[in-house]
């Protein structure tokens, strides 16, 4: 078996739209799933979210959907200033006043957590556990400088043993180790990358057959796409400007 896997959109439909293109011109991919943070950021937040439904592509809940689908008092977003903090507070508001009901709904109805299993349900094979920040709190952001035995007790907290992987988003970084025989696999972020390249990143995860020794694959693609026009239409919008700017220059 061989996944897509995506996450942190933040309302970029060029730069889903350009993933999506490049997940479909692979003929060995069976299954895409996202990893969350549809929204905020960027101008397009019901026609991402419509876009992947329409898809059929499940996922789960990142802090930004949660948080917009319950209103919470805010992002759940960390800020390294209090510029970044005015900035993420203006998204925020900005996304409560344009998400439509529907997406609203479909944002609530995201689980926290998808397991897949590609030997299938019957074994007691592999598998891979798919969380938006961490097993825990889909907040708690599993940064790479994490120590080993951080990862090691969120595996163990999510029930994961040797042979299995856990993959998130959530930081905008992508990374990946593996720890006592388990993947840890940051994805990095379809819409808003924060590591100094601004293109479109997620990641490609293939599964070994289940009775060979080796362990899961993973390869981080990177996919060009119409920054311009998504800098622009952010812009155009009531949104800062600040995020135009990041887009372009793929940090925050």
């Amino acid at each position: 078996m061989r996944y897509a896997i995506l996450s942190d959109v933040h309302g970029n439909l060029p730069a889903l739209e350009a993933v999506l293109e490049d997940i479909e011109r692979r003929s060995d991919v069976d299954a895409t799933y996202h990893l969350g943070d549809l929204v905020g950021y960027a101008p397009w937040p019901n026609e991402v979210v419509e876009l992947l439904f329409a898809r059929g592509i499940a996922g789960v809940a990142g802090n930004y959907d949660s948080t917009t689908a319950t209103r919470y008092a805010h992002c759940g977003c960390r800020s390294e200033s209090p510029e970044q903090e005015a900035l993420s507070h203006q998204s925020y508001a900005w996304t409560l006043d344009h998400v439509s009901e529907a997406t609203r709904r479909r944002l609530a109805g995201l689980p926290f957590r998808i397991d897949l299993r590609p030997a299938g349900g019957h074994t007691a094979g592999r598998k891979a556990a798919l969380v938006h920040g961490a097993p825990t709190l889909n907040t708690l952001y599993w940064t790479e400088d994490r120590p080993d035995d951080f990862c090691r007790q969120m595996a163990a907290r999510s029930g994961l043993g040797e042979g299995d992987a856990i993959l998130f988003g959530h930081t905008h970084l992508p990374w990946s180790r593996e720890v006592e025989g388990i993947l840890v696999v940051n994805t990095g972020s379809v819409g808003r990358p924060k590591d100094g390249d601004p293109r479109a990143c997620y990641v490609l995860l293939e599964a070994p057959g289940d009775a060979s020794p080796a362990t899961w694959r993973v390869q981080h693609v990177r996919v060009p796409y119409d920054v311009e026009r998504a800098a622009r239409a952010v812009q155009a919008s009531e949104l800062p400007d600040a995020f135009a700017a990041q887009l372009r220059e793929g940090r925050t």
